[in-house]
């Protein structure tokens, strides 16, 4: 008995362990995230700070409307989400984990609430930059968001 609960703990660990692994045609992929993942980031020496260095592309939609699709990667606990990050990787990725990197992410802020679900959503808002520190938050934001159907 102890050899079969064995076995079968053995194999929901390699369950767990394959849903863990980047599945990239999750990954979502577009022209608005190129635009994202061209922003660099600078290490102070001390490591203490980090701050995104924005370059011209980027730059020129600064304040405008910007539209994003991708998965919401809740900052509070709660099914109904006003201010989340979202991210080219589902949640369930473990992005974390080590094993993947951490995808880019784009804070949000909508005007009105919506679901968390683990589908994709997209977004329209107004692309804001912040010159502070990275550690202390986000550099990229849509604000006054919606979602689009």
């Amino acid at each position: 008995m102890k050899k079969l609960s064995f076995i079968f703990l053995l194999f929901i660990g390699f369950a767990f362990s394959a849903k863990a692994q980047h599945d990239p045609s999750d990954q979502i992929v577009s022209a608005n995230w190129d635009v994202i993942g061209e922003v660099e980031f600078k290490m102070a020496k001390d490591d203490s700070e980090m701050y995104a260095i924005f370059n011209n592309d980027i730059k020129k939609r600064a304040g405008k409307p910007f539209e994003l699709e991708g998965y919401i990667v809740p900052i509070k606990d709660g099914m109904k989400q006003t201010k989340f990050m979202l991210s080219t990787l589902p949640i369930n990725q473990c992005f974390y984990c080590g094993k993947n990197g951490v995808p880019i992410m784009v804070e949000v802020q909508l005007t009105e609430p919506t679901k968390f679900t683990y589908q994709t959503i997209k977004v329209r808002g107004t692309l804001k930059l912040s010159t502070a520190n990275a550690l202390d938050a986000s550099p990229i934001s849509l604000i006054n968001g919606k979602v689009v159907k």
